[in-house]
Protein backbone atom coordinates (compact mmCIF):
# COMPACT_ATOMS: atom_id res chain seq x y z
CA UNK A 1 0.00 0.00 0.00
CA UNK A 2 1.17 3.27 -0.78
CA UNK A 3 1.90 5.21 2.43
CA UNK A 4 1.12 8.86 1.26
CA UNK A 5 -2.58 9.35 -0.85
CA UNK A 6 -4.20 6.17 -2.17
CA UNK A 7 -4.28 6.23 -5.62
CA UNK A 8 -7.39 5.45 -7.18
CA UNK A 9 -7.41 2.95 -10.71
CA UNK A 10 -8.26 5.11 -13.32
CA UNK A 11 -11.83 4.25 -15.13
CA UNK A 12 -10.16 3.54 -18.09
CA UNK A 13 -7.55 0.92 -16.96
CA UNK A 14 -11.13 -0.52 -15.08
CA UNK A 15 -12.79 -0.74 -18.09
CA UNK A 16 -10.01 -2.39 -19.87
CA UNK A 17 -9.49 -4.95 -16.91
CA UNK A 18 -13.40 -5.85 -16.64
CA UNK A 19 -13.57 -6.66 -20.23
CA UNK A 20 -10.67 -9.04 -19.69
CA UNK A 21 -11.67 -11.07 -16.60
CA UNK A 22 -15.59 -9.51 -15.89
CA UNK A 23 -16.73 -7.10 -13.08
CA UNK A 24 -14.75 -6.59 -10.00
CA UNK A 25 -15.90 -6.57 -6.68
CA UNK A 26 -13.12 -5.23 -4.95
CA UNK A 27 -10.04 -2.83 -5.66
CA UNK A 28 -6.98 -2.14 -3.37
CA UNK A 29 -4.19 0.53 -3.94
CA UNK A 30 -0.85 -2.02 -3.83
CA UNK A 31 1.08 0.50 -4.79
CA UNK A 32 4.90 0.85 -3.69
CA UNK A 33 5.76 4.03 -1.60
CA UNK A 34 7.02 5.92 -4.83
CA UNK A 35 5.00 8.42 -6.44
CA UNK A 36 5.37 6.48 -9.96
CA UNK A 37 4.21 3.18 -8.52
CA UNK A 38 1.18 2.07 -10.07
CA UNK A 39 -0.48 -1.06 -8.69
CA UNK A 40 -3.60 -2.54 -7.38
CA UNK A 41 -5.13 -5.52 -5.97
CA UNK A 42 -8.36 -6.28 -7.82
CA UNK A 43 -10.77 -9.14 -7.18
CA UNK A 44 -12.84 -10.66 -10.04
CA UNK A 45 -17.06 -11.10 -9.23
CA UNK A 46 -15.89 -15.05 -9.10
CA UNK A 47 -13.77 -14.29 -6.00
CA UNK A 48 -10.71 -14.43 -8.03
CA UNK A 49 -7.40 -12.05 -7.91
CA UNK A 50 -5.67 -9.89 -9.84
CA UNK A 51 -3.05 -7.47 -9.89
CA UNK A 52 -3.39 -4.40 -12.71
CA UNK A 53 0.10 -2.73 -12.85
CA UNK A 54 0.55 0.96 -14.88
CA UNK A 55 4.07 1.06 -15.93
CA UNK A 56 5.87 4.12 -15.21
CA UNK A 57 7.54 4.42 -18.65
CA UNK A 58 7.46 2.40 -22.12
CA UNK A 59 10.81 1.07 -21.62
CA UNK A 60 9.85 -0.56 -18.35
CA UNK A 61 6.16 -1.57 -19.76
CA UNK A 62 8.35 -3.10 -22.54
CA UNK A 63 11.01 -5.04 -20.64
CA UNK A 64 7.96 -6.61 -18.03
CA UNK A 65 6.06 -7.83 -20.88
CA UNK A 66 8.97 -9.04 -22.68
CA UNK A 67 9.92 -10.71 -18.96
CA UNK A 68 7.04 -12.50 -18.61
CA UNK A 69 6.40 -13.87 -22.45
CA UNK A 70 9.96 -14.90 -22.85
CA UNK A 71 11.28 -16.50 -19.65
CA UNK A 72 9.16 -16.15 -16.65
CA UNK A 73 6.26 -19.33 -18.18
CA UNK A 74 9.40 -21.57 -17.26
CA UNK A 75 9.48 -20.73 -13.55
CA UNK A 76 6.55 -23.08 -13.59
CA UNK A 77 3.02 -22.71 -11.92
CA UNK A 78 2.76 -20.77 -8.70
CA UNK A 79 6.23 -19.57 -8.71
CA UNK A 80 5.54 -16.03 -10.93
CA UNK A 81 2.44 -14.30 -11.70
CA UNK A 82 1.21 -15.26 -15.22
CA UNK A 83 0.50 -12.21 -17.83
CA UNK A 84 -3.41 -12.32 -18.96
CA UNK A 85 -3.71 -9.23 -20.84
CA UNK A 86 -1.63 -5.75 -21.62
CA UNK A 87 -2.47 -2.56 -23.26
CA UNK A 88 0.16 -0.81 -24.70
CA UNK A 89 -1.60 2.66 -24.98
CA UNK A 90 -2.08 2.62 -21.17
CA UNK A 91 1.30 1.00 -20.72
CA UNK A 92 -0.71 -1.51 -18.43
CA UNK A 93 -0.24 -5.23 -17.57
CA UNK A 94 -3.32 -7.40 -16.18
CA UNK A 95 -1.50 -10.26 -14.01
CA UNK A 96 -2.72 -13.29 -11.93
CA UNK A 97 -1.90 -12.92 -8.28
CA UNK A 98 0.20 -15.53 -6.43
CA UNK A 99 0.30 -16.58 -2.80
CA UNK A 100 2.04 -15.47 -0.19
CA UNK A 101 3.55 -12.41 1.63
CA UNK A 102 7.46 -10.54 1.06
CA UNK A 103 10.32 -12.20 2.98
CA UNK A 104 11.01 -8.55 3.55
CA UNK A 105 7.71 -8.76 5.84
CA UNK A 106 8.00 -11.90 7.54
CA UNK A 107 10.25 -13.32 10.20
CA UNK A 108 11.51 -16.69 9.34
CA UNK A 109 13.14 -19.61 11.85
CA UNK A 110 16.19 -20.31 10.45
CA UNK A 111 15.52 -23.35 8.02
CA UNK A 112 12.63 -21.59 6.81
CA UNK A 113 15.02 -18.59 6.18
CA UNK A 114 17.10 -20.74 3.90
CA UNK A 115 14.56 -22.57 2.10
CA UNK A 116 13.46 -19.36 0.76
CA UNK A 117 16.87 -18.21 -0.27
CA UNK A 118 17.56 -22.13 -1.37
CA UNK A 119 14.32 -21.65 -3.82
CA UNK A 120 15.20 -18.06 -4.91
CA UNK A 121 18.37 -19.33 -6.22
CA UNK A 122 16.61 -21.98 -8.19
CA UNK A 123 14.38 -19.91 -9.46
CA UNK A 124 16.54 -17.70 -10.84
CA UNK A 125 18.97 -20.36 -12.36
CA UNK A 126 15.58 -21.07 -14.10
CA UNK A 127 14.91 -17.47 -14.83
CA UNK A 128 19.11 -16.81 -16.57
CA UNK A 129 18.77 -20.27 -18.29
CA UNK A 130 15.63 -20.48 -19.97
CA UNK A 131 16.85 -18.66 -23.17
CA UNK A 132 19.25 -19.80 -25.81
CA UNK A 133 20.78 -16.20 -25.44
CA UNK A 134 20.44 -14.87 -29.32
CA UNK A 135 23.57 -13.00 -30.43
CA UNK A 136 21.20 -9.78 -29.86
CA UNK A 137 20.92 -10.57 -26.66
CA UNK A 138 24.61 -11.11 -25.67
CA UNK A 139 25.11 -7.85 -27.11
CA UNK A 140 22.32 -6.31 -25.23
CA UNK A 141 23.76 -7.77 -22.47
CA UNK A 142 27.57 -6.82 -23.12
CA UNK A 143 26.16 -3.13 -23.38
CA UNK A 144 24.15 -3.23 -19.93
CA UNK A 145 27.54 -3.83 -17.88
CA UNK A 146 29.39 -1.20 -20.18
CA UNK A 147 26.66 1.53 -19.35
CA UNK A 148 26.43 0.31 -15.92
CA UNK A 149 29.82 1.31 -15.20
CA UNK A 150 29.88 4.69 -17.61
CA UNK A 151 26.94 5.83 -15.42
CA UNK A 152 29.29 6.12 -12.09
CA UNK A 153 30.57 9.24 -13.03
CA UNK A 154 26.98 10.72 -13.38
CA UNK A 155 26.08 9.09 -9.87
CA UNK A 156 29.02 10.58 -8.03
CA UNK A 157 28.28 13.75 -9.29
CA UNK A 158 24.83 13.70 -7.85
CA UNK A 159 25.42 12.16 -4.92
CA UNK A 160 28.02 15.30 -3.72
CA UNK A 161 28.74 15.36 -0.28
CA UNK A 162 27.97 11.86 1.09
CA UNK A 163 31.03 10.48 -1.48
CA UNK A 164 33.98 11.00 0.05
CA UNK A 165 37.01 11.10 -2.35
CA UNK A 166 38.85 7.53 -1.07
CA UNK A 167 34.82 6.07 -1.59
CA UNK A 168 34.84 7.97 -5.36
CA UNK A 169 38.31 6.54 -6.47
CA UNK A 170 36.54 2.92 -5.11
CA UNK A 171 33.99 3.53 -7.32
CA UNK A 172 36.20 4.49 -10.17
CA UNK A 173 38.33 1.82 -9.97
CA UNK A 174 35.43 -0.95 -9.81
CA UNK A 175 34.10 0.64 -13.38
CA UNK A 176 37.42 0.08 -14.48
CA UNK A 177 37.67 -3.71 -13.42
CA UNK A 178 34.18 -4.30 -14.46
CA UNK A 179 34.73 -2.99 -18.22
CA UNK A 180 37.87 -5.68 -17.99
CA UNK A 181 35.60 -8.54 -17.03
CA UNK A 182 32.59 -8.16 -19.64
CA UNK A 183 33.67 -11.27 -21.76
CA UNK A 184 34.07 -13.29 -18.68
CA UNK A 185 30.85 -13.22 -17.28
CA UNK A 186 28.15 -15.23 -17.93
CA UNK A 187 25.12 -13.43 -19.99
CA UNK A 188 21.56 -14.43 -18.85
CA UNK A 189 17.83 -12.97 -18.80
CA UNK A 190 17.78 -11.16 -15.53
CA UNK A 191 15.52 -10.33 -12.82
CA UNK A 192 16.95 -7.12 -12.29
CA UNK A 193 15.60 -6.73 -9.27
CA UNK A 194 16.16 -9.57 -7.02
CA UNK A 195 15.96 -8.96 -3.41
CA UNK A 196 13.77 -10.28 -0.66
CA UNK A 197 10.73 -8.11 -1.01
CA UNK A 198 9.95 -9.20 -4.31
CA UNK A 199 10.52 -12.92 -3.27
CA UNK A 200 6.92 -14.33 -1.41
CA UNK A 201 6.35 -16.86 0.83
CA UNK A 202 3.79 -19.32 1.98
CA UNK A 203 4.33 -22.05 4.42
CA UNK A 204 4.07 -23.98 6.06
CA UNK A 205 3.21 -26.53 3.46
CA UNK A 206 -0.56 -28.03 3.90
CA UNK A 207 -0.40 -31.94 4.57
CA UNK A 208 -2.09 -33.57 2.21
CA UNK A 209 -1.03 -30.90 -0.86
CA UNK A 210 0.41 -32.30 -3.69
CA UNK A 211 4.08 -32.67 -2.95
CA UNK A 212 6.59 -29.87 -4.62
CA UNK A 213 9.94 -30.51 -5.67
CA UNK A 214 10.85 -27.96 -3.76
CA UNK A 215 13.22 -27.72 -1.67
CA UNK A 216 15.85 -30.21 -2.75
CA UNK A 217 15.59 -33.96 -1.91
CA UNK A 218 16.70 -34.33 1.81
CA UNK A 219 15.23 -30.72 3.10
CA UNK A 220 12.70 -30.62 5.06
CA UNK A 221 9.48 -28.83 3.46
CA UNK A 222 8.98 -25.47 5.07
CA UNK A 223 6.63 -23.43 2.18
CA UNK A 224 7.13 -22.53 -1.15
CA UNK A 225 8.52 -19.29 -3.03
CA UNK A 226 6.88 -17.10 -5.92
CA UNK A 227 8.66 -14.18 -7.41
CA UNK A 228 6.84 -11.03 -8.77
CA UNK A 229 7.75 -7.55 -10.07
CA UNK A 230 9.86 -7.94 -13.67
CA UNK A 231 9.51 -4.61 -14.96
CA UNK A 232 13.32 -4.61 -14.96
CA UNK A 233 14.10 -7.83 -16.09
CA UNK A 234 16.10 -7.98 -19.52
CA UNK A 235 19.59 -9.52 -20.82
CA UNK A 236 22.33 -8.62 -18.57
CA UNK A 237 25.27 -10.89 -16.76
CA UNK A 238 23.81 -13.07 -14.54
CA UNK A 239 25.94 -11.83 -11.29
CA UNK A 240 23.64 -8.25 -11.64
CA UNK A 241 21.02 -10.79 -10.10
CA UNK A 242 22.82 -11.01 -7.16
CA UNK A 243 23.87 -7.86 -6.16
CA UNK A 244 21.13 -6.89 -4.17
CA UNK A 245 20.97 -9.73 -1.97
CA UNK A 246 24.34 -9.59 -1.37
CA UNK A 247 23.92 -5.74 -0.33
CA UNK A 248 21.11 -6.93 1.65
CA UNK A 249 20.27 -10.03 3.63
CA UNK A 250 23.24 -11.74 2.89
CA UNK A 251 25.35 -9.34 4.86
CA UNK A 252 25.45 -11.22 7.83
CA UNK A 253 24.27 -14.54 6.95
CA UNK A 254 26.47 -16.82 5.42
CA UNK A 255 23.87 -19.55 5.63
CA UNK A 256 21.64 -17.64 3.28
CA UNK A 257 23.80 -16.99 0.34
CA UNK A 258 24.94 -20.81 1.03
CA UNK A 259 21.46 -21.80 0.34
CA UNK A 260 20.62 -19.48 -2.54
CA UNK A 261 23.92 -21.13 -4.31
CA UNK A 262 22.52 -24.44 -3.63
CA UNK A 263 19.52 -23.59 -5.27
CA UNK A 264 20.92 -21.87 -8.35
CA UNK A 265 23.30 -25.18 -9.27
CA UNK A 266 26.63 -23.37 -9.30
CA UNK A 267 28.97 -21.34 -7.45
CA UNK A 268 30.00 -17.91 -8.47
CA UNK A 269 32.63 -18.44 -11.00
CA UNK A 270 36.12 -16.27 -10.41
CA UNK A 271 35.05 -13.35 -12.77
CA UNK A 272 32.01 -13.32 -10.92
CA UNK A 273 33.53 -13.23 -7.62
CA UNK A 274 35.66 -10.49 -9.15
CA UNK A 275 32.78 -8.72 -10.18
CA UNK A 276 30.52 -9.19 -7.58
CA UNK A 277 32.03 -6.14 -5.42
CA UNK A 278 32.54 -4.17 -8.28
CA UNK A 279 28.91 -4.22 -8.75
CA UNK A 280 28.20 -3.34 -5.59
CA UNK A 281 30.14 -0.11 -5.31
CA UNK A 282 28.57 1.01 -8.65
CA UNK A 283 24.56 0.17 -6.79
CA UNK A 284 26.06 1.99 -3.96
CA UNK A 285 26.92 5.21 -5.82
CA UNK A 286 23.48 4.92 -7.60
CA UNK A 287 21.79 4.42 -4.18
CA UNK A 288 23.21 7.72 -2.79
CA UNK A 289 22.36 9.39 -6.12
CA UNK A 290 18.89 8.45 -6.01
CA UNK A 291 17.88 8.03 -2.59
CA UNK A 292 18.18 11.56 -1.44
CA UNK A 293 16.40 13.34 -4.10
CA UNK A 294 13.73 10.73 -3.58
CA UNK A 295 13.33 10.73 -0.20
CA UNK A 296 13.78 7.25 -0.02
CA UNK A 297 16.02 6.64 3.26
CA UNK A 298 16.45 2.89 2.90
CA UNK A 299 17.87 3.33 -0.54
CA UNK A 300 20.65 5.97 0.97
CA UNK A 301 21.26 3.65 3.83
CA UNK A 302 21.95 0.41 1.42
CA UNK A 303 24.30 2.70 -0.32
CA UNK A 304 26.55 3.70 2.73
CA UNK A 305 25.97 0.37 4.04
CA UNK A 306 27.75 -0.82 1.19
CA UNK A 307 30.61 1.44 0.69
CA UNK A 308 31.43 0.89 4.83
CA UNK A 309 31.68 -2.86 4.03
CA UNK A 310 34.06 -2.16 1.33
CA UNK A 311 35.87 0.09 2.49
CA UNK A 312 36.38 -2.10 5.65
CA UNK A 313 37.57 -5.63 3.55
CA UNK A 314 34.61 -7.00 4.23
CA UNK A 315 34.34 -8.05 0.69
CA UNK A 316 37.93 -8.85 0.37
CA UNK A 317 40.35 -7.44 -2.63
CA UNK A 318 39.15 -7.28 -6.02
CA UNK A 319 41.57 -4.89 -7.56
Amino acid sequence: MSHGHVKTLPPSLRVWAERVVGPLSAVRDASHPRETSRVWDVTGSRGRRFFIKQSASAALYERETFGYQSAVPALGFGRAPRLVETDARQLALLLTAVPGTPVSRLTLSGPEHRSAHRQFGALLRRLHGTDKMPGAGRREARGALERLADDAEYHLARAGDLMSENRRALVRRSADHVRKLTDLLAPAHIHGDAQERNALWTGPAVPGQRASAWPAPGQSASGQLAVIDFERSRYAPAVQDFVRLACGPWQDRDDLRAAFFQGYGRPLSDAERQALPCLAALDAASCLAYGPDHGEHDVTARGLRTLARLESGAWGTFV
